[in-house]
């Protein structure tokens, strides 16, 4: 009857235990994939229009032109 008897009063400890395995395993494998990718390039901020200068038609078709 022991195995029995503490099933359910311990439950819930073993689940806590179960996720918190879980996620440092997860936190594991995320901190060696960063590690292994090495440190993110950071995306260039697309520059935005000035809504007081014209549209021009070099402008749309060399916009690195600036």
């Amino acid at each position: 009857m022991g195995i029995h008897y503490d099933y359910k009063s311990t439950k819930g400890n073993k689940l806590m235990e179960k996720q918190a395995k879980r996620e440092k395993k997860l936190a594991e494998k995320k901190a060696k994939r960063l590690a292994k990718e090495g440190p993110k390039k950071e995306e260039e901020k697309t520059r935005a229009l000035d809504p007081n200068k014209p549209i021009s038609l070099d402008f749309l078709t060399n916009p690195n032109k600036e």
